[in-house]
């Protein structure tokens, strides 16, 4: 595959998502970095937002085994896993596998299940392995979670750690689209039925496994000059600085933006990374990862408004 190869195939993912969700040309942008990057997308947004119709038209775009995990107050790490279940007749153990051996997780609502089902991910989406009795069980190198979250209804909820949030490459946040957006997604549902799964139905898939592959290979040729390192390295260093936040990013915060510059350049079909490129993806990559000190909380000051200070501050490589 080559840079112009790769850049058509997202231009052609790009092309059938919106068949389905359109007013999000940033998030979709954001979401097919993320799945090149071999990262994870937390999606954060009020209901109707068209959250978990992204993730559906993602998957439908693609020929990629595809699960659903509605979390629960009630759901057990097994459930998430799998487990081993006796079978009487073999008289032996069976492996039955959980809903995380697939390519993409669809985990809705992470929030509202209980914190040891949440760290249940953990492993299997740093190390895209599950360890269930002690055995290692791959799911894949593809393995790509997308996990949505409601900011509104925080009761009964379980905030995700911290060490869980780093887990995520990027942290998107929907909000309800444009107005004349808004209007043509109205337009078209009116022409439409009202089956849901309908709306879904035009999407072709246009990539596989092969393809996804080997695009990231691609991007794993992809590399950065000196002075993208030094700007990364910059802005990582000033989110310790800063008297907003009380715990600044890690270095593997500065690495998780570095591997998404590196994705960002060639989905745009370059060889080379740009200053821009870093500045479009510092805040989704770091928003969630910062901790505001008590003076920017009482003050209302939002992660992103930080973050952007600290962009408007930092001079960039020329």
């Amino acid at each position: 595959m080559h840079l112009d190869t790769l850049r058509d195939l997202r231009d052609r993912l790009t092309g059938e998502i919106e068949k389905a969700v359109q007013g999000q040309e940033a998030i979709v942008e954001l979401l097919l970095i993320s799945l090149f990057a071999r990262g994870h997308c937390l999606l954060e947004g009020p209901p109707g937002t068209a959250k978990t119709l992204l993730a559906r038209s993602l998957a439908a775009s693609l020929t990629l085994d595809f699960k659903r995990i509605q979390f629960t107050p009630d759901l057990m790490p097994g459930d998430v896993t799998g487990s081993n279940i006796f079978d009487f007749g073999a008289r032996r153990f069976e492996l039955i596998k959980g809903p995380i051996f697939t390519d993409i997780l669809l985990t809705d609502e992470i929030n509202r299940a209980p914190p040891k089902t949440q760290a249940a991910l953990l492993q299997v989406m740093s190390e895209r392995q599950a360890t269930i009795d002690g055995v290692d069980h791959s799911v894949g190198d593809v393995f790509f979670v997308v996990a949505t979250q409601n900011p509104i209804e925080q009761q009964g909820t379980y905030p995700l750690p911290e060490a869980q949030l780093d887990r995520f490459l990027f942290k998107l946040v929907i909000d309800h689209p444009e107005e004349e957006a808004e209007f043509e997604i109205l337009k078209r549902h009116a022409n439409q039925g009202l089956d849901a799964h309908a709306r879904q139905a035009a999407i072709t898939p246009v990539a596989g496994l092969e393809e996804i592959r080997a695009g990231q290979a691609l991007i794993d040729d992809i590399r950065l000059d000196e002075t993208i390192l030094r700007y990364v390295l910059a802005l990582a260093r000033a989110t310790r600085e800063d008297g907003d936040i009380a715990h600044g990013v890690s270095t593997r915060a500065a690495d998780a933006l570095c591997g998404a510059v590196r994705a960002r350049a060639a989905l745009d079909g370059r060889d080379y990374a740009l200053p821009d490129d870093v500045k479009g993806l510092f805040v989704p990559v770091m928003r969630h990862r910062i901790v505001l000190g008590p003076a920017a909380e009482i003050e209302g000051r939002t992660p992103r408004a930080v973050l952007e200070g600290i962009l408007d501050r930092t001079e960039a490589p020329r």
